[in-house]
């Protein structure tokens, strides 16, 4: 039997983010510009290196914190998947990262640090369209179709929405991640039918058309059963 054993491969491990919101009707995406080489002047989703002790998860909130000034403590960070791909990093051949999602309502324009010249919200159809550093197409992709897909089975769609919403807020969440326009009776049931999705507040805001609107919070639900279903139109 041959003793010989192969060399262990050496790899080096990353966090990257994306931060979806809704500005201006769109869905959008935090991005940075890059103050570096690789991709000196070009845009990428916000992320960096595993140090010391670091969890992957320490590592996002931290590169969250100095690269765009928000506080990684609103966030709560959902893990999009693993990219693994050989050379996918100029700068080792063997970078892995893990992407995480963070979904939030409209937020304040951030503030650029550690190896970024700017950040900036950008609508996620910009930034495709563009096109970003590294693999960052292919992770904004794969997290706007995880967004998509917990919308439909979870109450995440209330994070887009400030602490007290109209129904009308909640049904314009769905049809900007979903892309589609929505029955609004048929929303209004499905979300009011739906145990622990939305609670009235018992307050009102006024509407453009003089008929005040009623305002709801997040319910304690973290599941919707049944799913709100995506159109197969869309």
């Amino acid at each position: 039997m041959s003793t010989t054993r192969r060399a262990r491969q050496k790899v080096t491990v990353t966090a990257d983010l994306v931060i979806l919101t809704i500005r201006d009707g769109e869905l959008s995406v935090l991005l940075v510009e890059r103050a570096n080489d690789p991709f000196a002047g070009e845009l990428a989703l916000p992320g960096g290196f595993l140090r010391g002790r670091e969890s992957l998860l320490d590592t996002a909130r931290r590169e969250l914190a100095e690269e765009t000034g928000l506080d990684p403590s609103t966030f709560h960070l959902d893990q999009v998947g693993v990219y693994s791909a050989p050379d996918r990093d100029p700068r080792d051949p063997r970078v892995i990262t893990c992407a995480y999602l963070a979904i939030a309502p409209d937020l304040p324009m951030p503030t650029a640090g550690s190896d970024a010249r700017a950040a900036r919200w950008s609508s996620v159809a910009d930034a495709l369209r563009t096109g970003l550093a590294f693999d960052h197409d292919g992770i904004l992709r794969d997290a706007v179709d995880l967004a998509r897909v917990e919308v439909q089975f979870t109450t995440v769609a209330t994070a887009f929405c400030d602490a007290e919403f109209t129904i009308g807020d909640l049904r314009a969440v769905y049809e900007v991640v979903w892309g589609v326009e929505l029955d609004k009776p048929n929303f209004h049931r499905k979300v009011t039918d739906a145990a622990g999705f939305i609670e009235p507040t018992g307050g009102k805001r006024p509407t453009p058309n003089g008929r005040p609107a009623a305002l709801y919070r997040a319910g304690p639900a973290d599941s919707l059963s049944p799913p709100m279903m995506r159109p197969r139109s869309s």
